[in-house]
């Protein structure tokens, strides 16, 4: 099997942020949790142990799999 090509995106790029909440974009994988656009979260919720929240002035490290965006980390 193939290695992912893992490259580096914003993290505005993927989701949107408004009045505290967080919403994908695009369809995104955290761990083995899905979630697409129309889903909305504040802090604190955790997606496979990730609180989006903590991360969302860092970039992510990711790939897209039939256009699922898979998130494999966060830059510092």
């Amino acid at each position: 099997m193939n290695e992912p090509n893992i490259s580096r995106y914003r993290f505005y790029d993927v989701f949107n942020v408004e009045n505290g909440r967080i919403s994908p974009r695009i369809p995104v994988r955290i761990g083995g949790v899905t979630m697409g656009p129309g889903v909305s979260f504040g802090g604190g919720v955790s997606f496979s142990g990730v609180d989006l929240a903590q991360h969302i002035d860092k970039d992510i490290a990711g790939y897209v799999e039939n256009g699922v965006f898979i998130i494999n980390g966060f830059y510092q």
